[in-house]
């Protein structure tokens, strides 16, 4: 399954849109790597995001099809979540 795609089905982002603007702003890593949003990713594969001021860092568990929300958090299992700095060049100030 794509990465903005597992993203989006396991309800970690709302949108797939917003998914694959952070990988193409190079915000996911699979695996310790930047990823493109057309990236596989596999049961036991490490996918982390940065979003706003956060770092959340999951293993992956499944890539099913999965669309209800109950089903969707055992898509993954979270390693760690952390704040982080703002980017530079963000436009603030």
């Amino acid at each position: 399954m794509r990465v903005d795609k597992f993203l989006k089905v396991s309800r970690i982002m709302k949108r797939r849109t917003i998914s694959k603007e952070l990988a193409l702003n190079e915000r996911v890593e699979v695996n310790g790597r930047v990823a493109k949003p057309s990236h596989d990713v596999n049961a036991g594969d490490t996918v982390s995001v940065i979003f706003g001021n956060r770092k959340i860092t999951v293993r992956v568990l499944s890539t099913q099809e999965v669309k209800k929300k109950k089903e969707a958090a055992d898509m993954y299992e979270v390693i760690s979540e952390e704040a982080v700095d703002s980017p530079a060049g963000n436009g603030q100030e």
